[in-house]
């Protein structure tokens, strides 16, 4: 018998999890994954695996990007909501872990705390991918970095200007930056900054915080933004709509960025609130493409936790 290690499970839980060269590694496979599903080709290195999603958040694209992607590479998936699992009732997160594990091949968590997601990984025997919690949304980042390389080529070096709210979405944003060297023009409203330290990042120097919104987006490659109001921070709703009234997104802030700058928003998107309509269905808008690539990286992240460098 041999005394051969199991190899380590690898977890993606916050964009920190990869280095670039994992990263240039996904962004080819993405591109390759994308061509051969735009030419009918099929490509499942999945064949007989089986992938459990987890919602304690409700979800669109989260749910069928995974799912459609599971389905497209071979593999199949387990779907569960709180109100269907132990997870929402009085099991452990420890013990869901332990057992879910034992049965599937991979396992998606979108919920709220980083904590759970963390908890569950620790005690799991494969690898867990975060699907959202309220700190971080690793897998969106990576399709909007996807994007932005398709249609704009590498991204070091660039500028995101990052519009509205210090959520998960910005922090995961700032990792992105000090691990691919590009810089993020941080614009929040006061009382709504992002957190350094919650954000995971060393230093500030892949970031600046500017108080006027149109200043972030001054020379910037990228315009990106997000609802004012994040799931399980309804409460906040009106004094949101308050707080966040300049940080709508608009012609004149793309006018100041870059001539060639495009616009992202991870989506459901409220027109009128936090982007002006003229912008997310203008000609600067990738949010399309962006809500696409969601599949797209997602296949090819699935392939590298389950077999990797290919």
């Amino acid at each position: 018998m041999s005394n051969a290690a199991a190899p380590a499970i690898r977890h993606y839980l916050q964009f920190a999890d990869f280095s670039a060269d994992d990263y240039a590694h996904l962004f080819a496979r993405a591109a390759l994954i994308k061509k051969k599903f735009k030419t009918y080709e099929k490509h499942q290195p999945l064949t007989d695996r089986t992938l459990a999603m987890i919602f304690e958040k409700a979800s669109t694209r989260t749910r069928v990007s995974f799912e459609a992607g599971m389905y497209q590479m071979g593999g199949s998936v387990v779907h569960l909501t709180t109100g269907d699992s132990q997870l929402g009732r009085a099991e452990p997160i420890e013990d869901s872990a332990k057992v879910i594990s034992r049965m599937v091949d991979l396992v998606m968590i979108r919920t709220f705390e980083q904590a759970k997601i963390e908890a569950f990984a620790a005690h799991s025997r494969v690898p867990v991918i975060n699907g959202l919690t309220n700190e971080f949304h690793p897998c969106q980042i990576l399709a909007d970095i996807f994007t932005f390389i398709e249609h704009r080529g590498s991204i070091k070096g660039k500028t995101v200007a990052w519009v509205g709210d210090g959520n998960n979405m910005a922090n995961t944003w700032l990792q992105a930056a000090e691990i691919l060297g590009f810089t993020v023009h941080v614009s929040t409203p006061t009382g709504y900054e992002v957190d350094q330290a919650v954000a995971g990042v060393r230093s500030s120097s892949s970031y600046k915080v500017f108080k006027d919104p149109m200043e972030a987006c001054r020379g910037a490659d990228l315009v990106t933004t997000d609802v004012w109001t994040s799931m399980g921070y309804e409460a906040e709703n009106e004094a949101r709509r308050q707080a966040f009234a300049d940080w709508c997104v608009d012609q004149d802030m793309m006018r100041i960025a870059q001539p060639d700058a495009l616009f992202m928003h991870c989506l459901p998107a409220h027109r009128g609130e936090e982007v002006q309509a003229d912008v997310i269905d203008g000609p600067q808008s990738v949010v399309w493409d962006e809500a696409e690539n969601r599949m797209h990286v997602q296949k090819a992240l699935m392939e590298y936790l389950l077999l990797g460098k290919l």
